[in-house]
């Protein structure tokens, strides 16, 4: 109703400035509504969001709007806004250099988590002739961390952990996954520890799948923050593992091929049912020949020489499955 009051009022002046705070939460049904009226000039919208707009705001309305970031404020703009705040607050107190490098660090890149801070030093502090590093510990406990589940950070976070455990940075996962731990959600940071196992280390160390599973399996029963033990130890174990993606290299390339319509009919002895074609061969039951395997054609005539499997020699496992995979391919050119 306010909305729709705004609105009417814009009628008769076409200069009204709609400033909506976090837009990211209004429903989608009112931004449609906002749509015609942004769009004929009725009202000027300037929408504020945490959240990356091209994910919680309705393209149609973003499409009408520029888009501008906001950086987070550096150290220097945090120490200008710590020198008002003490003035503001009148902290007669002397803030000691270290103690002040402490609340800028600890702020990380937030004002208003700065401004609570200065707030909760200026309440204890009031008998202080100075305001020491230890003092600022003991007051402020733990850091702003800046990892909500809902915004880029929290992903720009686990693209850290993924590409750290993809480089074998063991030092550079654990860190990142401690700042995941904060936001103690942890279906996301599951799936990507998955992701990672069959996307970044695969045939190298194909029993790294049940591992990572058993972990996590274990990280959501215990919760936090118990679910760091096990978290830590898999994430450990995926850094210094070896790698392959092998596996992930070869699906994309088959898929590439299907989606670019270069496919044809499966082999008819390789069809459930029975065809009446007399050009059809039967099919060759590979149990039944020495090794386990007979030729014959597996692949649609058109692409019935593809290759998709590149193997390396990432681990012992990916050696051995290469000269199977080498052998395989040696037995195809010298039988008829």
């Amino acid at each position: 109703a306010a909305l729709k009051d705004i609105i009417a009022s814009a009628e008769a002046n076409p200069q009204t400035l709609v400033i909506i705070d976090e837009i990211h939460r209004m429903k989608k049904d009112i931004q449609d509504y906002l749509l015609p009226h942004v769009e004929k000039g009725r009202i000027t919208m300037l929408g504020i969001t945490t959240v990356n707009p091209y994910h919680s705001v309705n393209p149609a309305v973003r499409s009408r709007c520029l888009v501008f970031k906001l950086d987070s404020l550096t150290e220097a703009d945090l120490n200008i806004l710590l020198n008002r705040a003490l003035s503001i607050l009148n902290i007669k107190s002397v803030l000691t250099n270290q103690a002040r490098d402490y609340l800028l660090k600890m702020a990380n890149g937030e004002a208003r988590s700065l401004i609570n801070m200065v707030e909760a030093i200026s309440f204890a502090s009031k008998d202080e002739k100075e305001i020491t590093l230890e003092y600022a510990k003991e007051v402020i406990q733990k850091p702003s961390i800046n990892i909500d589940k809902n915004e880029d950070n929290y992903y720009d976070t686990l693209s850290g952990l993924h590409k750290s455990i993809r480089g074998s940075d063991v030092n550079a996962s654990l860190h990142y996954l401690a700042k995941l731990l904060m936001a103690e959600d942890f279906l996301p940071l599951v799936r990507r520890l998955y992701c990672i196992c069959y996307e970044d280390i695969s045939l190298a160390n194909p029993a790294m799948g049940p591992k990572v599973k058993a972990a996590c399996e274990a990280a959501l029963e215990l919760g936090m923050p118990e679910a760091k033990l096990p978290l830590a130890s898999i994430v450990i174990d995926m850094a210094l593992s070896p790698k392959s993606n092998t596996s992930m290299l070869a699906i994309t390339a088959a898929i590439k091929d299907i989606e670019e319509g270069r496919s044809g009919n499966i082999p008819l002895n390789l069809k459930n049912t029975y065809s009446f074609d007399p050009k059809q061969k039967p099919y060759l039951y590979p149990h039944d020949y020495p090794g386990s395997w007979v030729k014959q054609q597996y692949l649609p005539d058109p692409i019935k020489d593809a290759t998709y499997y590149h193997p390396k020699e990432s681990s012992k496992y990916e050696i051995a499955l290469k000269e199977r995979y080498e052998a395989i391919q040696k037995a195809k050119k010298s039988t008829p």
